[in-house]
């Protein structure tokens, strides 16, 4: 059984994503696993100085596992202040399965990380990372609206030190599993998605 993951971060193209002290979710998280193991924080496939959130007001762009794992990674290291941003409406307090079945009922969830004290912000977009001589200040956000198009009139600002993006996933990432298969033993990659082994539709056989 193949199951190689999926680590690339989708692009959030949020403007002032260069600045210092905004980073994707992975770096921080995998360089944060491994120094708890004990072990060299670089790693080929994410490469990155020390990120470390003691300290620091952070905000976390996303709603899934991720961006809680990002807020109670944040937290452990002595943050003072996390902020989640989630672009999706507050969900009800309880699910109404009827209305949804056979998919998973949406209702308000709040994980471990979370209730160690995330201010949580709903249906927010986040539109600019501000920064001072390249660095990181503040998130510019702005409500929005059921299609999830910004509202006039309702941005604001959130102080930050770090910013980490969880909005999630591409595809694989290129060093690694996937790369040694495909130069080893000759595993077909997809050619419309870059980085994911092909298999077929109908027994999910890869060529190999």
């Amino acid at each position: 059984l193949y199951c190689g993951g999926s680590e690339t971060p989708r692009p959030a193209n949020i403007p002032g994503d260069d600045l210092d002290g905004v980073h994707d979710a992975m770096p921080y998280l995998v360089q944060q696993n491994k120094r708890i193991g004990g072990e060299p924080i670089q790693s080929v496939a994410w490469p990155s100085p020390p990120i470390v959130a003691g300290g620091q007001h952070v905000v976390v762009v996303g709603g899934g596992d991720t961006a809680s794992d990002c807020v109670g990674t944040a937290f452990r290291q002595g943050a003072v202040r996390v902020t989640q941003l989630d672009i999706r409406p507050q969900p009800p307090e309880k699910e109404d399965k009827l209305s949804v079945w056979p998919y998973w009922a949406t209702k308000m969830r709040t994980s471990s990380s979370q209730a160690e004290g995330a201010e949580r912000e709903f249906q927010v977009a986040t539109l600019e990372f501000i920064g001072e001589d390249g660095a990181l200040t503040g998130v510019k956000c702005c409500e929005v609206d059921e299609k999830r198009k910004p509202i006039a009139g309702t941005e604001f600002v959130i102080r930050a030190d770090l910013a980490f993006i969880a909005i999630g996933f591409a595809g694989p990432v290129a060093v690694g599993p996937v790369s040694e298969l495909a130069g080893q033993m000759k595993i077909a990659i997809d050619s419309r998605r870059s980085n994911n082994v092909e298999a077929n539709d109908r027994d999910y056989k890869t060529s190999v």
